[in-house]
């Protein structure tokens, strides 16, 4: 008798759930609705209950379906400061408090997004001065899935001294600005984990479409299956449990948490595993109204720029598909990092993945991309000056977004003519180009001839363009800039933003393998 009441208790669990009207997780106290364009609001209640929606002066009823699930579109509303309420009744009555109206931008990426602003330069000073109740951030606590979720966790924090040490900085410094600018209240919902991969964050059905993943899908296939054969499940999990305990200890202790173990094939929640992080962060964020996207991503991907090129775009068509919305989109081009080479010639992953985040742009419409060439750090990889990082950010919404009339980008290459010895490159985004040091020589630059043999190439600015050439190649061919894992560079616009690394040549170059397993995975 009391295995069969087990599945009556699980039915009457159901039930009971779909009786009491429930709401996404993001729709909490203290959020901020997306300003001029119509607002979902959704959530599940008992088949066929009636849904009353209030806010502000409108007024929406529905009825929930046969799974229980019910949606409402509030009609656009301007910005507005003023704190109201959102009112959802069924059975039950949920009340959401201190909600306002402006614009809402979901920022994602790996640890240089999640990185808060306790951890940046100049900490002490920007955590004093971060009073601004109209900034509210969401962090979606939640982790990976295997399925897509509709639900997460997380709350909504005003901005204030007590609320900004935990803020993403570089969400927080590129909100700052837009609010202080718009004068409009800025949502910021922040889904980031440390150390992954792009094809966590893309869904595995439009992976499963393109056929350049094929090979990357089947190699986590296959270590998912070895990870859960019998013979290694068991051991596996109890490995697992230990390491858990063990990063719960050192959490507790304020230590540095273990590094994750190694099991018999690939954990099927690996942070790392194609579509576990949409699944479990960006999933249950649908269909949230957004005004766009910044992602800050790529570390994890530099061993295969050539992939990334591919996965980039996608993932880009993939939450705009899932959003039905053509979302505009901007991303964080790799700053410099690691040891300056003296070799021209020395292989860069970090400059083939400059690259494939540059060609992305060729790919996708409404889309734009910082550059960073000129603020990483070589010893760190997560530079503290994210207070540049969220300006970049800014100054592409401000003139691309919000229509502002202002220069949002350093110069870009757009073509080049050899002229005898010399190599002539044109830019767009070129006014008042100059050097950030004052010297006449522009640095950054190499040129080689039908050899390939690169050398070091002395450039100068003339007439809006910059002159390339070296004393001892008479018939250049191609040329190079900042093409490098931490080039030195001085090139910049009257607006001081530095000039895209860019090559003229497509000549094929050695591909390193797409990891498995991102270096660094956050507990």
């Amino acid at each position: 008798m009391r295995n069969c009441l087990i599945p009556l208790i699980a039915v009457g669990l159901t039930l009971g759930a779909h009786a009491t009207v429930t709401l996404p997780s993001i729709f909490k106290h203290h959020m901020v609705l997306q300003r001029d364009q119509p607002v979902p609001v959704w959530g599940w209640a008992e088949p066929g209950q009636e849904i009353n929606v209030k806010f502000a002066e409108q007024a929406k009823i529905t009825h929930a379906d046969k799974n229980g699930r019910w949606k409402v579109m509030l009609d656009p509303m301007p910005a507005s400061n003023d704190p109201q309420i959102l009112r959802v009744s069924g059975q039950s009555t949920e009340v959401i408090r201190d909600v306002v109206v402006g614009e809402v931008w979901l920022c994602s990426g790996q640890s240089n997004m999640a990185m808060t602003v306790k951890g940046v330069a100049g900490a002490e000073k920007e955590l004093a001065a971060a009073d601004f109740p109209l900034i509210r951030m969401f962090f979606v606590q939640s982790f990976t899935a295997t399925t897509p979720q509709e639900q997460c966790k997380g709350v909504w924090q005003n901005c204030s001294p007590r609320t900004i040490p935990n803020f993403s900085a570089a969400a927080y410094f590129f909100g700052r600005e837009l609010h202080q600018k718009l004068k409009v209240p800025i949502g910021l919902i922040n889904s980031s984990v440390g150390g992954t991969p792009i094809e966590s964050w893309t869904s595995m059905e439009a992976m499963r479409k393109e056929a350049r993943l094929q090979p990357l899908l089947k190699r986590w296939e296959k270590d998912v299956g070895t990870y859960e054969q019998a013979e290694n499940r068991a051991k596996n999990e109890a490995t697992k449990k230990q390491w858990q305990e063990a990063v719960k200890a050192a959490q507790a202790a304020k230590q540095l948490a273990p590094p994750a173990p190694a099991y018999a094939g690939s954990d099927p929640l690996h942070a790392s595993r194609p579509g576990n992080l949409f699944n479990g962060k960006i999933a249950p964020l649908i269909p949230y109204s957004l005004r766009g996207v910044v992602w800050y991503q790529g570390e994890s991907n530099a061993g295969n720029g050539p992939l990334y090129a591919i996965q980039l775009p996608l993932m880009i068509r993939d939450w705009r598909a899932h959003w039905g919305s053509d979302l505009p989109f901007a991303w964080v081009q790799l700053p410099n990092y690691k040891q300056r080479e003296t070799d021209p010639a020395a292989p860069s992953n970090w400059a083939r993945l400059r690259e494939a985040q540059t060609q992305a742009l060729a790919t996708t419409s409404h889309t734009g991309m910082t550059v960073n060439i000129d603020i990483g750090d070589a010893a760190n990889l997560h530079p503290t000056n994210k207070q540049q990082i969220g300006h970049r950010l800014a100054l592409w919404a401000r003139a691309k977004v919000y229509d502002e009339k202002i220069e949002w980008s350093g110069p870009r290459y757009e073509n080049h003519i050899i002229q005898g010895s010399e190599v002539v490159i044109h830019f767009q985004h070129s006014g008042g180009m100059k050097t950030s040091d004052g010297e006449a020589a522009v640095k950054g630059f190499i040129i080689t001839d039908e050899t390939r043999h690169w050398r070091w190439a002395d450039a100068r600015i003339q007439d809006g363009t910059v002159i390339v050439s070296h004393a001892a190649i008479q018939t250049p061919v191609a040329v190079r800039y900042a093409w490098a894992n931490n080039p030195e560079v001085n090139l910049i616009n009257s607006a001081g933003l530095p000039a895209a690394p860019f090559r003229t040549d497509d000549w094929p170059m050695d591909n390193a393998s797409m990891p498995l397993k991102a270096d660094i995975i956050k507990p």
